[in-house]
């Protein structure tokens, strides 16, 4: 697939590493044989990445991770793929996911618009999460967020047709700013019924992040879209 210049410029990350706990670091090493996917080793084949056959769940940019092992504790009838480059949350997350013997999620520690572009098949993943991303507040920064039409474009191919885009922000600015991204692909379609925010459902687990942001008077914005049948290019 050849890659618009625009999205090479753009991360879903900026890497602020801060100091691992012992905890994390063993984990990381120790876990990561059992749970770790390689960015180098290319192409996913989901058929046999897990032990069950189930729909995939990608959520992308997870930090420490403990809304996702929620999510993944309480939806044992689908598989995930976590994807983060914050390494200290990684080991978080692998301490935590050997601990409870979890079986139906594998980890990439890595940007995800590589991830994406070289190790996830066109039309394999039933669903795409991305909660709270960087917001870049100041407008000087819009540039670098990571929902951008190039990078919505590639994340509707990885999707199957019916398949789900669930992004939240607790960002105004942001929230508007996603919506009209999603609203310009011809792809996706928004579940809305009044054509912009969505309630929280329940499979999205709240955040420390998000009552933080509460706490200051900041509301929290689901954005829903659904992939349909693209038209022929």
């Amino acid at each position: 697939m050849n890659t618009p210049t625009s999205m090479k410029k753009i991360t879903s990350f900026v890497r602020r590493e801060g100091r691992f706990t012992v905890a994390q670091e063993k984990a990381l090493t120790e876990f990561w044989p059992i749970y770790g996917l390689e960015h180098s080793a290319g192409f996913i084949q989901p058929e046999i990445l897990f032990k069950q056959q189930a729909p995939i769940i990608i959520e992308i940019g997870f930090g420490m991770g403990m809304s996702f092992l929620n999510t993944i504790q309480h939806q044992p009838q689908h598989n995930f793929i976590g994807i983060e480059v914050h390494r200290p949350g990684v080991g978080a997350f692998l301490h935590q996911t050997h601990a409870k013997q979890l079986t139906n999620v594998r980890v990439f520690c890595h940007d995800a618009v590589d991830v994406l572009k070289t190790c996830i098949p066109n039309a394999s993943m039933d669903k795409i999460c991305i909660f709270f991303p960087d917001p870049w507040p100041k407008k000087r920064h819009h540039k670098r967020r990571l929902i951008q039409p190039d990078f919505v474009a590639l994340l509707a191919e990885k999707l199957k047709d019916g398949g789900i885009l669930h992004c939240a922000t607790d960002w105004e600015n942001y929230a508007q700013h996603i919506l009209s991204v999603l609203r310009t692909s011809s792809c996706l379609r928004n579940t809305s019924i009044t054509n912009d925010f969505v309630p929280r459902p329940i499979s999205r687990y709240t955040t420390k992040y998000e009552h933080r942001g509460e706490r200051l008077g900041h509301t929290v914005r689901d954005i829903i879209f659904e992939k349909m049948l693209c038209p022929n290019k």
